[in-house]
């Protein structure tokens, strides 16, 4: 991790997910502002996680657990949990209880431990526009993520650019203001290093952007192509 990145910089960008605050995060984050703010309605997100989501699955920066309990069928499967925050991992387990899931705590821009076999699929919505750095420093989580998926495995997921996408006027104030308070670390999040983040890591990349939001699928971890 850049020595420039402290802990203390790692932890404002989750500290905001309080209980009061997961209790309300479907409705402000995935339903109001998705649709009103972003402009890119929850739905594209769920097509998204229901096309690429497998058996074997690891969720990183799992939120309140939307997708996981959306989109999974109540069948056996192994699903996992991985994210700085206890409290949003305490509500998505509570949440998915159902599936029994892996919960594991960590960092993802710093090497990851995580028990058991490697990864069919691994989802990371909605947490670059909260991690600190550039989106070069960013991008070390998808390396880190990359040494946890199967050769023939997907790494997809979202995050709102600061950069390069038009913005209405109300999406740049509560972009600007999320940043002041160290919620988001965006400003200066773009198409351009974000797929070069990827392709860092990974050999076949797709990115395609809808309002703020970039959406993206990567396979064929360069760790395991080599």
């Amino acid at each position: 991790m850049n020595a420039k990145i402290s802990p203390e910089t790692i932890d404002a960008g989750q500290a905001i997910y309080s209980k009061k605050i997961l209790m309300i995060y479907d409705i402000w984050v995935l339903g109001i502002s998705n649709t009103f703010i972003w402009r890119c309605p929850t739905r594209h997100l769920r097509a998204l996680f229901s096309e690429h989501v497998s058996n074997n699955h690891l969720d990183v920066g799992v939120g309140t657990g939307y997708f996981l309990d959306k989109c999974l069928k109540a069948k056996e499967r192994r699903v996992a949990l991985l994210d700085l925050n206890p409290n949003s991992l305490a509500a998505t387990a509570d949440r998915i209880q159902r599936f029994s899931p892996e919960i594991n705590q960590g960092n993802v821009l710093a090497p990851i431990s995580l028990q058991g076999e490697k990864f069919a699929s691994i989802s990371i919505n909605y947490l670059l526009h909260c991690l600190p750095g550039t989106m070069t420093e960013k991008s070390q989580a998808f390396g880190y993520l990359a040494e946890h998926l199967m050769a023939d495995g997907v790494l997809f997921g979202s995050t709102i650019l600061g950069q390069g996408l038009p913005k209405s006027f109300l999406a740049n104030k509560l972009m600007r203001f999320y940043n002041e308070k160290g919620a988001f670390s965006n400003l200066g999040d773009d198409m351009i290093s974000l797929k070069a983040g990827l392709k860092r890591y990974f050999e076949d990349v797709e990115v395609r952007t809808r309002g703020c939001v970039a959406i993206f699928v990567a396979r064929t971890p360069k760790l395991i192509a080599k």
